[in-house]
């Protein structure tokens, strides 16, 4: 049975976590999309669409994964996009509880939506956009850390500023 699923997220900026996140769901179901949050509430270092074109970029080789940016409530979006599974990554315990009580809002909010949790590759455990953005910021190499096309995006950024 195929389900199309959704893998949502800010992704700003994408890491090599998120990239083995994405692929190890296309390998699982045919038809991914990764929503890319606009977040209006945090403060991102690349606007939405700079986000959408650097996660269509680094999944190019992955021709089951569509990335489309979104607004508003994840549910409203699943609704719209038909999806009923939801991806997400969990680090830490504290991403455990953080999800566990998404997911139970969104169960209320849209029953039949069902969310899969899946822990990271041991090498990328630690890795967190956040973490990403602050050694890049402070002039740290971060090439290791995200895919080649949102590396020389963050040199680019930063240079500009």
């Amino acid at each position: 049975m195929s389900k199309k699923v959704i893998y949502p997220g800010t992704f700003d900026p994408l890491t090599n976590g998120h990239l083995n996140l994405i692929e190890r769901t296309a390998e699982m179901f045919n038809d991914v999309t990764i929503a890319v949050a606009a977040s209006p509430s945090k403060k991102t270092m690349f606007s939405l669409e700079e986000r959408v074109a650097l996660v269509e970029l680094s999944c190019a080789h992955l021709p089951n994964v569509a990335v489309v940016g979104f607004s508003g409530l994840l549910v409203d979006f699943a609704k719209e996009q038909k999806a009923n599974v939801l991806i997400r990554g969990l680090r830490t315990t504290m991403d455990f509880e953080y999800e566990f009580g998404l997911t139970s809002m969104y169960r209320k909010l849209l029953p039949g939506l069902e969310s899969i949790f899946l822990t990271p590759a041991e090498e990328f455990a630690f890795l967190s956009s956040t973490i990403v953005r602050e050694v890049a910021i402070h002039q740290g190499d971060v090439a290791q850390f995200v895919p080649e096309p949102v590396n020389n995006a963050i040199l680019k950024k930063l240079a500009e500023q």
